[in-house]
Order: C-alpha cells, then structure tokens, then sequence
C-alpha cells in the first residue's frame, strides 16, 4: 500500500509540473503606468570573443566574414559612443496580472554561419523556430543554462540547408535560401530561466533566449533606451540582464496610475582580456592545416578586432 501511494504521489508531481503556469493573470488595464529608462555600461570596452575558423568545419565559406588572418569575431558587446548598451532585457518582476500575454513568435536566421536575433525573449513552453538560410549544414545545439547547477540539454538537432543549393562553388556563393524549419518547444525547469542556442559545427554561431512571466519587459536598441507600458499600479523589482554580465541589476519600482517612472541602469564593464584573436600567426592551428593554396578571404566583412 506504501508503495502504491508513493507512486500516486508521484504520478501527480509529474503530472502537474507538466501542466502550464497560471500564475500571471490577463485583465483589462485602464490606469497602468509607463517606465522609460536607459541601459549604459562605463569603462574599457570588453574585448570580443573570437574562434578558430581552421578547426572547424566549412572554414571558407563562413571565413567571409573574418578578421582574415582565421579568426572570426564574435562582438556581444554592442556599445554605442555615449556608453549606450544593444541586446539588455529588462524584465518587470513580480507582475501578477495585467495586459494580454501574447509574446511575437520567435524566429531565429542562420545567415552568414551567424544567428540572427542574437537575443529573444519568450514565454515557457513558447515555440522557437530556426530556419538555414546558408548553402552549408548546421546543427543547432540549446541548453539551459545555470550557474548554480550546471546545463541541461534541450535539443540537438541538425539544420539542413536547402537541397536546391548548387552544390558547385557553393562556397563563394552569396545565394540564400530558406531550408526546412527547424521548431523546438522550450520547456525548462523551475527557477530557470535562460538557454543559449549554439551550432555544434560552428561554435561562434549562437543565440541567447530569456523565458519572461509576464509580458512587460523591453530590448535595448542601438541608443540603450527600453520603456515599458500599461503596468498596473504597484511595487514591482525592475531587472536587467546582459549574455556578457554575470549578475542582474535590480531596483525596486513604485508604479502609480497614468504615471511614467524613469530609471537609468549602469554596468561596468568587465576586465581582462576575454579572447587570443590578436595573434596575428597561430603556431598550432595556423591556415596551413587547410592545404596549399587555400585562403580564408573575408569576402563579405573584412573584421577588425
């Protein structure tokens, strides 16, 4: 009997973690407030990371864009003259009810061996489509991810290009045409609320997404600036999240009815160097591993570290 009433109990565990939340609730609002703000970030501007393009495969292809020397460049740090900060997620906590919770449809472009949006933002259990728009295959890679208690993988599936790619000089090709859809439903577990997308092919190909409870949050642009509309009146903790920051910045926010509350976020910008791309010649994996005669020419973006 034991026995049978343990099971009964995890059965019913089971059964409801797979049931969606309802902790947020849509109702009509006629007095919300509005945040406006800025995400800025002080100090030497990060390095950007950067990745062999010799020990990886299609070396050529994806070398058109490259610092040309077999390094191709990944800048998550995008950092407008006045300290400005791109690709900041600020998130609303603690928002119970409020307007409708419909999020766009994430769809995320394998273009140029890069993924395009670099970050999404979405609701648990929300769909996520990627489509190859490269005459190359690719295979997509999504972790959750947490520092506490490590990754879990989500899926590992691969993303095959188009079949009506001309497979002759297919390398030198500026041709694009959209493959067969790869959708994933993300599901991740409780207390988290990040996964990163990566290609298993090409390491520097990768896509961060951040799993929002209600729908009042907002993407920096290029000029830093987020606002955030029809918030109910209240208490509520403002955050913000960065893929080059290690923690979030909060504050705690008093909204009141038909009124704007503005806040200003400030990072400081990591130190140290973050990447090797500034050698110039890589004894261990130089260009010659590619055979004689062959070239990684950036025949689309010539990258200046």
């Amino acid at each position: 009997m034991r026995r049978w009433m343990l099971a009964l109990v995890a059965s019913v565990g089971i059964l409801l973690s797979a049931l969606p939340s309802f902790s947020y609730e849509e109702v009509s609002v006629t007095n919300g407030g509005t945040i406006r703000g800025q995400v800025t970030i002080t100090g030497n501007k990060p390095r950007p990371m950067a990745f062999n393009l010799v020990t990886i495969p299609d070396a050529v292809y994806c070398g058109r864009i490259s610092t040309g020397t077999g390094w191709r460049i990944v800048d998550d740090f995008i950092i407008a003259k006045d300290g400005s900060l791109k690709d900041a997620v600020v998130m609303l906590d603690g928002v119970q009810k409020g307007k409708s919770f419909d999020l766009p449809k994430v769809r995320i472009n394998a273009f140029d061996c890069d993924f395009s949006p670099f970050v999404n933002v979405l609701r648990d259990r929300d769909e996520v489509t990627v489509i190859n728009m490269d005459p190359i295959e690719h295979d997509i890679q999504g972790y959750e991810t947490a520092r506490e208690r490590g990754a879990r993988v989500l899926f590992n599936r691969p993303l095959p290009m188009n079949p009506f790619h001309k497979l002759l000089g297919m390398l030198n090709s500026h041709t694009h045409m959209a493959g067969k859809p790869m959708v994933e439903k993300i599901h991740l577990r409780k207390g988290r609320n990040l996964f990163v997308m990566q290609c298993g092919f090409h390491p520097y190909m990768f896509s961060w997404g951040v799993v929002v409870k209600n729908p009042y949050y907002a993407i920096t642009k290029e000029d830093g600036q987020f606002e955030i509309s029809d918030v109910p009146p209240g208490q509520y903790t403002l955050k913000v999240w960065h893929a080059g920051m290690k923690q979030y910045l909060e504050r705690p926010v008093t909204v009141t009815a038909n009124g704007t509350f503005s806040e200003l976020f400030e990072y400081v910008a990591p130190p140290g160097r973050r990447s090797v791309h500034e050698m110039s010649d890589n004894p261990r994996f130089g260009l010659e591993l590619l055979g004689e005669g062959v070239e990684i020419v950036p025949s689309l973006r010539l990258q200046k570290p």
